[in-house]
C-alpha cells in the first residue's frame, strides 16, 4: 500500500479525524452554551414568573416606579432584564417603551440564541461532507493500491477501506446527535418565547396603569 506508507497519506488521515473531532466539539459547545443561557433567562415555571410578576406588579400599579426598579436590578433572566429597561425609559411614552422592549428582547436574547444555533446547523451540515471527503480519500488509496501493487494483499486495502468507512460513520455519529438536540434546543427557545410573551403582557399591562396616574 504505497500510498498510505507516505507521510502525505497519513497527515490527511489524521488531518480528517482532528477535523470530525474539532466539529463535533464546537457543536458540543454550542448546544451547551445555548441549553443554558435559555435555562439562565427563563423561569422554571410559569407559576414563579406569575409570582415574580405579582410582586413587581404591585408598585407599578400605584406608579411607584422606583421600587419596581428595585425588584429587578441585577437579576439575569429575559422578563426582569426587559422590565428594568422599560423602568428606566418610562419616560418615552407606553408606546415607544414596548417596541424598545420588544425590539431588544429580539436583538440581545433571541438574536443570540440563533447565533449559536446557526453554527450547530452548520456542523450539522459539515461533519457528513467531511466524512464524506474521507471516504473519497480512502477510496483513492484504495484504487492507488490496485493500481500499482502486482499483487494484492486484502489486507494492503484494510486500512483504506477503513479510513473510508470509519470517517463516513463519524460524520453521522456526530451529525444525528446534534440534529436531535437541536431540535429540543429550539423546543425550549419557542416555550421561552412563549412564556417571556405572556410575561410581558401582564407587565405592560400593570406599566400602563402605572403611567397613567396622576403625579
Amino acid at each position: 500500500m504505497l500510498l498510505a506508507k507516505t507521510d502525505v497519506y497519513s497527515l490527511i488521515a489524521n488531518s480528517i479525524y482532528f477535523a470530525l473531532a474539532a466539529v463535533a466539539l464546537w457543536g458540543i459547545y454550542c448546544v451547551v452554551i445555548v441549553w443554558t443561557r435559555v435555562a439562565a433567562k427563563r423561569f422554571k415555571s410559569e407559576d414563579d414568573q406569575n409570582d415574580y410578576l405579582d410582586e413587581v406588579a404591585e408598585p407599578l400599579e400605584e406608579g411607584d416606579f422606583d421600587a419596581a426598579l428595585e425588584l429587578v436590578e441585577g437579576d439575569p433572566r429575559a422578563i426582569p432584564q426587559m422590565v428594568e429597561l422599560a423602568l428606566e425609559n418610562r419616560d418615552l411614552g407606553y408606546q415607544k417603551v414596548k417596541a424598545l422592549v420588544v425590539e431588544r428582547f429580539q436583538r440581545d436574547v433571541i438574536a443570540d440564541l440563533e447565533h449559536r444555533l446557526s453554527w450547530i446547523s452548520t456542523v450539522i451540515k459539515s461533519a457528513p461532507m467531511i466524512g464524506l471527503f474521507g471516504t473519497v480519500f480512502g477510496m483513492m488509496g484504495a484504487f492507488k493500491t490496485l493500481a500499482t501493487a502486482e499483487s494484492v494483499d486484502p489486507t494492503m486495502l484494510a486500512a483504506d477501506i477503513n479510513v473510508a468507512l470509519r470517517t463516513t460513520a463519524c460524520g453521522l455519529a456526530i451529525a444525528v446527535p446534534l440534529i436531535i438536540a437541536t431540535a429540543s434546543v429550539n423546543i425550549r427557545i419557542s416555550k421561552m418565547e412563549d412564556l417571556v410573551g405572556a410575561g410581558l403582557n401582564r407587565f405592560f399591562e400593570a406599566f400602563r396603569n402605572g403611567l397613567s396616574r396622576p403625579r
